[in-house]
């Protein structure tokens, strides 16, 4: 595909290999990607990763051995550890870390070695998104928890045990290997996520995003472009920890995104996680309110060029990726079709409609959905300020029929 600037994009394996399929087999995926580099007839000078594990650290195994920037394989891997990297954070920033402990799912007396009070939240320590998270509210919901662990962890789990071997993981990280699971102590308040880029040690943030969650409190609802929910000595500080993080972790020629939450009752700011890449979700409000998608700067620093970005240069003042979501199972009967979309974007121009379901899902089928909720389509909405945004989303979804047939 030809892009402004002179470049041509290829893509290296395919969606269903990287993201939907049942099972991973890392070094069969490394080996499938040398192959296609290798193959190419013409010049590599970049890779991009644009998923989470696998394709987030296939990337700089495969531009370290092609002689091409990347970050370090080890850099990743700690921010992708989600044990390793909350070790890493108590070393560097520990006044922005919750109460953590790694723990084995499979241990019959885990609940007893886990010393946070409930409610806490369990995870293990590599997964899509926020699947196979949930908050424990005693050892009941504990109990369920770990049931849908044990039967699901496998799936990343071993592949991410592959990656592990390249490098040297220290052995307090180890614990269960790649099943291994992680509690963390609940945080409450206003979430925020800068991304940024770090070139040959020079660190910048692009942008810095509000991560507005949905009624329940569990998933998110919206982002929105730029922050306004927190105040600017907030952002800021939220940048600087990041800086010290990221530094302490000796990443470098990649790009980031992080995500804080700030209690403003107590000042209190907590680092909840560092991921080594741009996010995909702000790419389309880059556009529509600086200018030009962060895939720019990805292509920048993979390139080995300083990142450029231009700063509201857009046509829009805000923007907000927005989530139809559903928080009930259920058969899919019928989606909104083009003639409906289209209505839409004549409403409101610029949108951006991805249906995520399609007529006979089952939604609890659906693979990379979060934990309590299924998403049924993803907005990308411009408005001239906060109000007219909050207004078109909500017109969107009112806007978008989808119709369902309940399960037994």
């Amino acid at each position: 595909m030809e892009v402004p600037g002179g470049f041509s994009l290829h893509g290296l394996l395919d969606y269903d290999t990287l993201i939907t399929a049942d099972e991973f087999d890392f070094d069969e995926l490394l080996d499938r990607a040398r192959a296609e580099l290798r193959a190419f007839d013409g010049r590599v000078d970049a890779i991009i990763a644009h998923w989470d594990f696998p394709t987030s650290v296939l990337v700089p195994i495969l531009a370290d051995e092609f002689g091409l920037p990347s970050p370090s394989l080890e850099s990743v891997l700690k921010n992708e550890h989600k044990y390793w990297s909350r070790v890493l954070q108590r070393e560097s920033v520990p006044e922005c870390v919750p109460d953590f402990c790694a723990f084995d799912p499979f241990d019959p007396d885990a609940l007893d070695k886990i010393d946070i009070p409930f409610p806490f939240w369990v995870k293990p320590i590599k997964s899509h998104s926020s699947q196979l998270g949930f908050e424990v509210t005693d050892a009941e919901v504990f109990a369920t928890a770990i049931d849908r662990i044990r039967a699901e962890i496998g799936r990343i789990a071993d592949p991410f045990d592959r990656a592990l071997e390249r490098v040297d993981v220290p052995e307090e990280i180890r614990v269960a290997g790649g099943r291994t699971c992680l509690a963390e102590q609940v945080v409450t308040g206003t979430q925020a996520a800068p991304e940024g880029t770090m070139f040959r040690g020079e660190y910048h943030v692009h942008g810095l995003f509000d991560m507005r969650k949905d009624a329940t409190g569990h998933s998110f609802a919206h982002l929105d472009y730029p922050a306004r929910t927190v105040p600017e000595d907030v952002q800021q500080h939220m940048i600087d920890v990041t800086e010290r993080y990221l530094r302490h972790t000796g990443y470098d020629n990649g790009c980031f995104n992080s995500e804080f939450m700030w209690d403003a009752e107590t000042g209190k700011l907590w680092l909840i996680e560092v991921n080594t890449r741009i996010s995909q979700s702000h790419s389309d409000l880059f556009a529509k309110v600086d200018g030009s998608s962060n895939h720019g700067v990805a292509i920048d620093i993979a390139l080995g060029d300083r990142p450029r970005m231009p700063h509201r240069k857009g046509e829009f003042a805000v923007a907000a990726q927005c989530m139809v979501p559903r928080y009930e199972d259920g058969i899919v009967r019928a989606v909104p079709g083009e003639a409906d979309i289209a209505a839409l974007q004549r409403r409101f121009p610029g949108t951006v409609v991805h249906i995520e379901v399609q007529p006979g899902e089952r939604l609890s089928d659906l693979p990379n959905q979060d934990s309590y909720r299924y998403k049924l389509a993803t907005l990308y909405i411009g408005a001239p300020d906060a109000d007219e945004l909050e207004r078109r989303y909500r017109e969107a979804i009112d806007a978008l029929p989808f119709e369902f047939a309940e399960t037994d």
